[in-house]
């Protein structure tokens, strides 16, 4: 009697234990899922652009509506060019404009493609693209595309054409990147950081803007990089790419 008691209580000290484990398993598992909540309320200011199931943030430049060539799925916004010969590209901008903010998103690019992400961006009909108005963080293969030729400062992480980063820490292509933009007109502070590097600095106005300007390709554009206020913009440049996770800040 004594032993099958023994018994007895030896099961049902096994069965909480299991089920100690289990919740403690289950707490792990979703300790280990983003906690959005938690970070809006730490953070105080971000603000999702891509809510992961439309593109109710954002517009086609230019246009008043969206074509199927940009679609979102499963939290991922994809940029599929059309089949055959295209009339002409297709960006998207945001339907805010920003001024001092950070910009943290993730992206993968597609073999041998470039694609980018632009700031300041002003829409108009005199304007036939983002990157007439906007400065661009460059998205590339690095390893197929043949701008990547042209040395870092065309290469992932670049200030197209005016700094170059001081590493290449971008990975292969189909392979997920993040990138964290910081424009701060108040302190004069331009940064990029890719996959937990800061890669690049530069200014955001001023003699040391113009002289960035002035040795690039974009010198004789009247008006590149002058306004502080704009949209931000990502690049149709004619080859696949995905972004995710997109949210913005304000730093005013």
């Amino acid at each position: 009697m004594k032993k099958t008691s023994l018994i007895l209580a030896a099961a049902v000290i096994m069965a909480s234990a299991c089920k100690s484990d289990k919740k403690e398993s289950k707490a792990n598992e979703t300790s280990k899922k983003p906690d959005t909540t938690a970070m809006t309320s730490l953070e105080g200011s971000w603000q999702n652009l891509l809510n992961g199931e439309n593109l109710e943030n954002w517009k086609a430049f230019n246009a008043d509506s969206i074509s199927d060539q940009w679609q979102v799925k499963d939290g991922v916004l994809a940029f599929t060019p059309a089949e055959g010969k295209r009339e002409s590209t297709e960006n998207l901008i945001s339907k805010n404009s920003y001024t001092n903010f950070e910009l943290s998103l993730e992206w993968k690019i597609s073999e041998a493609g470039n694609s980018g992400i632009m700031w300041g961006v002003q829409e108009s009909e005199e304007f036939s693209e983002p990157y007439l108005t906007g400065p661009e963080i460059q998205i590339l293969d690095n390893k197929l595309h043949p701008d990547a030729k042209n040395g870092p400062i065309r290469q992932a992480g670049a200030l197209y054409d005016m700094m170059p980063p001081s590493e290449d820490k971008s990975r292969n292509a189909g392979e997920w990147n993040k990138t964290v933009i910081r424009i701060n007109h108040k302190t004069n502070k331009g940064s990029v950081r890719l996959n937990g590097t800061l890669i690049t600095e530069f200014p955001v106005h001023g003699e040391e803007w113009s002289k960035l300007v002035e040795n690039s390709k974009f010198k004789d554009w009247e008006d590149f990089g002058k306004s502080r206020e704009g949209h931000i913009a990502l690049q149709d440049h004619g080859n696949k790419v995905w972004f995710r996770n997109i949210k913005i800040k304000d730093l005013d």
